[in-house]
């Protein structure tokens, strides 16, 4: 089958049509449900939709067991983590600052700080962070994400993270005099060699004018009586950095790294059916290298895994784990490919017309959609992806999960419309 083109829609925007299919992971599966007269679908007889929100254990259902037992069956010691706090910024290398801060303030973010030489730049949205992005003039290269920790302790603690290779330089604690807020700063390398950023000591940024929450009506609460909604064209503005993610070659070891060094804690696992040669055990901790749930019954609640042929982990979705307090669904994430190379960093806006309204501001810029507007399934987020100007996936985001401790590790399978429940196809590149 040829290779769908990116066609120009009416208002320059590059988009892709849809064709049925997409293939991931090997294998080729419907991915929305498409309006061709039938009410057929993989999952049987379609029934008019309903949306609902329901708790975390009954969403995720049986293929899950508690976070404390994943963690003891993988000999995770969460006093040994470095303790991360949340997500502060990404830090990218561009060849035009000029050209991605075009990009950048349509995006919805806008300059919090450009050095005297022009060389850096960086960016800010309307919460507390006094950057939720950092460029710097080069070659395009990936900086990687920054996470704030505890304590200055904790950067020390990092520091005896052995570098990847023996040609790695050692990691240096560098203070921030330049940024906008100070701190200090810790570049780290995983075994992939991509890096991940520590910071500590930075000052919180003023909290910006919060937008004002929509009033919605519906068919039965109708709260809404002599307000009209009313709307502004422009970019869906930026109010923190939400998550970003990595294409990874092995995966078990990448998991391993940082789930045993930081307390990054799987929210959920996407797995692959393999063969089975044996009964004996066929669930996915059978599989070579694979990081998930037993068969027999887990210790401490956790339920039984599926156990109908073997099954391999190829993507995790983490949370920064703050023990009771509610943190977004993931904050980072991996999947395994054939490359290494980072997949996207993502940004949250808003609302659902926020989103749309920055969509269509895109759109009308001639900016190169990638894949949305969609929901989710795994984090329920309302998404939009998008090529920035140096090649870089960067995506829009609404709506987002939380969770906490006591929310259960999931497996779900990969080629089971994992992605979306939602939404135009997703195209092949996306999943590569």
């Amino acid at each position: 089958m040829a290779e769908p083109q990116s066609q120009p829609s009416t208002n320059g925007s590059s988009t892709t049509p849809q064709n049925g299919h997409s293939e991931q992971w090997g294998t080729d599966r419907p991915v929305t449900l498409d309006a061709n007269g039938t009410l057929d679908t993989p999952h049987g007889t379609a029934h008019p939709n309903v949306g609902k929100s329901i708790p975390d254990i009954e969403a995720i259902g049986p293929d899950s067991e508690p976070l404390t037992t994943w963690q003891k069956r993988n000999s995770i010691n969460p006093h040994d983590q470095i303790k991360l706090v949340r997500l502060s910024h990404m830090r990218y290398q561009h060849p035009d600052l000029d050209q991605i801060t075009t990009f950048l303030l349509d995006f919805g973010m806008h300059i919090a700080k450009r050095s005297p030489d022009g060389e850096r730049i960086w960016y800010r949205g309307y919460g507390t962070a006094q950057y939720v992005y950092y460029a710097q003039r080069g070659p395009k290269k990936f900086l990687g994400g920054t996470f704030e920790v505890e304590s200055h302790a904790e950067l020390e603690k990092a520091l005896a993270l052995q570098p990847p290779n023996s040609e790695a330089e050692k990691p240096t604690i560098e203070e921030l005099h330049e940024a906008p807020g100070g701190g200090s700063l810790l570049t780290l390398h995983d075994p992939e060699g991509f890096p991940i950023n520590l910071m500590y000591g930075q000052e919180p940024a003023a909290k910006g004018e919060y937008p004002s929450k929509v009033i919605v009506n519906d068919e039965v609460d109708k709260p809404r009586v002599r307000k009209f909604n009313r709307f502004t064209p422009g970019p869906a503005a930026v109010h923190k950095l939400g998550h970003y993610g990595l294409c990874v070659q092995d995966f078990p070891s990448q998991v391993k790294w940082y789930t045993q060094n930081f307390n990054l804690a799987p929210t959920d696992f996407l797995f692959v059916p393999t063969p089975s040669s044996s009964n004996e055990d066929t669930s996915p901790a059978a599989a070579p290298g694979s990081e998930a749930v037993k068969p027999e019954n887990q210790e401490e609640g956790g339920q039984k895994a599926a156990t109908a042929g073997g099954r391999m982990d190829v993507a995790v979705f983490l949370h920064v784990d703050r023990g009771e307090e509610p943190t977004d669904h993931h904050t980072f994430f991996m999947s395994m490919n054939a490359k290494s190379h980072v997949h996207h960093c993502s940004f949250e806006v808003h609302d659902y017309d926020t989103q749309h309204l920055g969509h269509q501001w895109l759109a009308s810029k001639k900016y190169t959609s990638v894949w949305g507007i969609g929901r989710h399934i795994l984090g329920s987020q309302i998404f939009d992806y998008w090529w920035d100007t140096t090649g870089n996936m960067i995506e829009h985001y609404a709506d987002g999960d939380l969770v906490n401790k006591d929310t259960p590790v999931a497996w779900n399978n990969a080629g089971d419309e994992s992605l979306a429940v939602w939404g135009p196809e997703v195209p092949k590149w996306f999943l590569e």
